[in-house]
């Protein structure tokens, strides 16, 4: 059993060195470590990603092209434009659009 010198030194070494003062069980301790750690809004690893959208696409086209990747939705955009170039609506220019454009030409 220390003294009680002793118990009050350790609680005295313990707050100076920012650890737990008195001893705890194992649930405290856990709520103590994660209150200990940086918080979350300043950790710049959980800040500062992103997903890199550029170079994904990037690279997925490239592998499309080779074909080695399967995009479903570029498939799609690209049989809804030739099933509209079959039917000849491909390169039309909708109504408003082409009253704004000559519009501005006017101007």
């Amino acid at each position: 059993m220390p003294s009680q010198y002793a118990i009050r030194m350790a609680r005295l070494s313990n707050r100076i060195f920012g650890e737990v003062v008195r001893p705890t069980d194992q649930k405290s301790m856990k709520v103590v470590k994660i209150f200990s750690g940086i918080p979350a809004h300043l950790d710049p690893y959980k800040v500062n990603y992103y997903p890199r959208h550029r170079e994904l696409k990037t690279l997925m086209s490239g592998l499309r092209d080779h074909g080695l990747f399967r995009d479903e939705h570029a498939d799609f955009k690209e049989e809804m434009i030739n099933r509209k170039r079959a039917r000849g609506k491909a390169g039309r220019v909708p109504p408003d659009v082409a009253r704004r454009q000559a519009k501005e030409k006017a101007s």
